[in-house]
């Protein structure tokens, strides 16, 4: 018998989802969107979207930022210049560090 592996988010994690899934569904409701017109066109299942909706930590990344997308829920910023532009400044940073990340060696003890 196995076991499935839990993850423990922390509270923080938790209350961002939450806050993410309450903005997600007013949102969908102030647009007058049925919860399977929004899936529909976020190409996921009805329950899915009450998934995220209910704020599950454990939804894809990329199912929650398209049906806030497609609710109209800012994610970062609204405009897609100052997105790009963004991404361009994370790009940059991540060019000028360490391709990988090496623990410093331990130092051998070999004292008998």
């Amino acid at each position: 018998m196995s076991k499935s592996a839990t993850h423990s988010y922390s509270r923080y994690s938790r209350a961002a989802a939450g806050l993410l899934g309450k903005l997600i569904r007013a949102a969908r409701k102030q647009r007058r969107l049925t919860a399977q017109e929004t899936a529909d066109r976020a190409g996921i299942s009805r329950g899915l979207l009450q998934r995220i909706e209910k704020g599950d930590p454990k939804c894809g990344i990329g199912a929650v930022f398209e049906v806030a997308t497609i609710v109209g829920v800012q994610l970062f910023d609204a405009d897609e210049a100052a997105l790009a532009g963004h991404t361009r400044q994370a790009e940059q940073h991540l060019a000028l560090l360490p391709k990988s990340v090496r623990r410093s060696p331990r130092a051998v003890t070999d004292d008998f």
